[in-house]
């Protein structure tokens, strides 16, 4: 069942909130717990995604996120706005990538309205778990919000991070990435998102190689290590497996 495997998944990994997994331990959780049915690729291509729906603003920059020591123990409570500003706040942070069934990954262009790396490349959704909210509840919360879709989620590992963007501000977080497959249609929202598109592996990883300087600095970081490691063929065929079984 979907929460076994996530079970088996965390025991496995291990629950450290500043834990970069080695490609070994990447290696056993993939193939033992991830995937479990291979299904085949089509292939490579990258489809656009045109149709935009459920605008309307759901990022405040009063909100109370969650700021945290390095060890992840809970500070205090700063807005939004505040732990971005000069070198930033630690605080608890989380991305998801999207992937369907012809084994590609979802992106979504930011919003130009964005502070912080407006208008760059990025996963398929972030942000940050809010005062009294749960890495679980967030993730799902903001995965609709901004992509208007439900999706199995399932945590891989957590990374500390600090970025400078420009002289405007700086990401300082604590960030667990998530992985799994929309349950629904996609539908972003325009608020949050200029555009989106699925691309398929290599062609993101030539994209990343050729362009870096149009992603996300945490998105690359997140590929390059998904990457290195053989999870990435698991991750390929991500549509086709069934987390519940």
């Amino acid at each position: 069942m979907a929460q076994d495997f996530r079970n088996n998944l965390q025991r496995n990994v291990g629950t450290s909130p500043v834990t970069l997994i080695t490609a070994g331990d990447f290696d056993a959780v993939a193939t033992r717990l991830l995937f479990r049915r291979a299904g085949h690729l089509h292939n490579p291509r990258i489809s656009m995604l045109e149709s935009i729906s459920k605008d309307r603003v759901v990022s405040f920059d009063d909100e109370r996120i969650i700021a945290v020591e390095a060890d992840d123990r809970i500070v205090g409570y700063p807005k939004k706005l505040e732990a971005h500003l000069g070198d930033g706040t630690l605080h608890r942070a989380f991305s998801i990538l999207l992937f369907n069934d012809s084994g590609q990954v979802l992106l979504q262009k930011r919003s130009q309205t964005k502070l912080l790396w407006p208008g760059f490349w990025s996963n398929t959704c972030c942000s940050h778990p809010r005062k009294g909210e749960s890495l679980e509840q967030a993730t799902h919360r903001r995965i609709e919000e901004e992509m208007g879709c439900e999706a199995d989620l399932y945590f891989i590992y957590r990374f500390t991070y600090r970025a400078k963007y420009l002289d405007v501000g700086t990401e300082h977080e604590i960030c667990s990435v998530y992985v799994g497959r929309p349950q629904s249609s996609i539908s972003p929202n325009r608020e949050e998102i200029d555009a989106h598109q699925w691309i398929n592996f290599e062609d993101l990883d030539e994209w990343v190689d050729s362009s870096p300087e149009v992603f996300t600095p945490w998105f690359k970081l997140e590929w390059k290590k998904l990457r290195g490691t053989s999870i990435s063929t698991e991750l390929s065929v991500l549509g086709r497996a069934s987390p519940a079984n």
